[in-house]
């Protein structure tokens, strides 16, 4: 069997390489892609390099990052033009082979095996091929791991950034990877890390000697193929791009570096997590008829409850359930360190002509998405404040 090429494409710092790109003024200045710029105590969505360096992380509070960066500048998201420019990366990696698999807005898996001939190329200068064209093109870098696997060319891919290409060739994977520590692994989450830790796994390779019926037992199914992935037994293709299924479920979470412990900062997040998953509902042309929503407290404890909803895409609406859910399961009297918000039942959307000035305010966020695609981007700002505000809570 012919051994595969396959590429893992990593744009960096997605969310503020693309505002950077966006305005070439910042790319000097730490910058971030926040909650409510206006209130300090927002959380940190994402951050660029230089940002990074005075030790602004993901999902701190904006008060916490600007005391240990003064300059930094604090953007409101832009969900339409990330998922634009997702989009028009797309179609640069088509150019290069049909099978496409992205994994979020910001990577994907390229099989190129079939492609080596024509291109008379190899999958490394592939890669500094697309990663030479997408900083010409759209002005921010990305990290490309290229190997015989997807699991071991995402490893690349998260092994050297910014914009670097890491080869792990077949005959070299196992020296390659397995000192990484276990969280280098998607699928490894902090419960199971936690777990592992307490057992002395904390490599790639103490994982992959465990027994089969032990890792059967603490994670099913899914241990047992990972073990197989990183044993590079298991043959998992990269997906035709212009035959990827409709998604069963949209959701989207967070995990913040402080426990939250009152509700106005549950709202905020849901808000922007409604916020993202309405966007890609749209895009999709569905309405969910269910809602879920998943709080976790410090000790990783998880709490989970969903409902049936009338069917919707809205902003408002999802995180009006979204937030009662909370409500639901949550007293106010632990803190939490994670949410996440998923929308499912999916029944199809029809798409109408809208107009942001005769429909009303609810409905704009599909009107915005309806005339980006028609006509380009246009701004919108996100208005938290009338959800908060309308808001309540009966202990309130």
């Amino acid at each position: 069997m012919k051994e595969r090429v396959i590429l893992h494409s990593d744009v960096n710092n997605f969310f503020a390489s693309v505002e950077c790109a966006n305005s070439p003024e910042l790319f000097d200045k730490p910058v971030a892609v926040t909650g409510n710029p206006e209130k300090r105590n927002g959380i940190i969505l994402a951050k660029n390099e230089i940002a990074k360096k005075f030790g602004v992380k993901t999902g701190q509070v904006i008060g916490e990052a600007k005391a240990l960066c003064p300059g930094l500048v604090c953007l409101p998201p832009h969900y339409q033009l990330y998922e634009e420019i997702s989009g028009k990366l797309h179609q640069l990696y088509l150019e290069y082979t049909n099978f496409v698999e992205p994994l979020g807005l910001d990577e994907c898996w390229l099989d190129v095996t079939d492609s080596l001939k024509y291109l008379k190329k190899t999958g490394v200068e592939i890669a500094d091929e697309l990663r030479s064209r997408i900083q010409e093109n759209f002005n921010f870098t990305v990290s490309v791991g290229v190997s015989f696997s997807k699991i071991f060319a995402k490893l690349g891919s998260d092994m050297r950034k910014p914009n670097f290409t890491t080869c792990i060739p077949k005959d070299k994977f196992k020296e390659m990877t397995y000192p990484l520590p276990l969280d280098s692994i998607v699928g490894i989450g902090r419960r199971l890390e936690k777990k592992f830790a307490s057992i002395d796994v904390k490599t790639i390779g103490d994982f992959v000697a465990l027994e089969d019926s032990f890792l059967q037992n603490l994670m099913g199914i899914t241990g047992l193929r990972l073990k197989q992935d990183l044993l590079g037994e298991r043959d998992d293709p990269v997906a035709d791009y212009y035959s990827l299924p409709p998604p069963k479920s949209i959701g989207n979470g967070t995990t913040t570096l402080k426990d939250i412990v009152s509700r106005e900062e549950v709202k905020k997040v849901i808000y922007f997590l409604a916020e993202k998953i309405s966007y890609r509902m749209i895009k999709h042309k569905v309405l969910a008829g269910s809602i879920s929503i998943t709080l976790k407290n410090k000790d990783l404890k998880t709490y989970h409850t969903s409902k049936k909803i009338s069917p919707t895409n809205k902003i408002e609406e999802l995180a009006k359930y979204a937030l009662e859910l909370a409500d639901k399961i949550w007293k106010y009297n632990y803190p939490i360190r994670a949410i996440r918000v998923k929308g499912s039942s999916f029944t199809s959307a029809d798409v109408v002509q809208l107009s942001v000035f005769d429909k009303p305010k609810s409905e704009i966020s599909q009107a915005v998405k309806t005339i980006n695609d028609k006509y380009g981007k246009i701004e919108l700002a996100s208005d938290m404040s009338a959800f908060l505000n309308k808001s309540s809570h009966p202990q309130e």
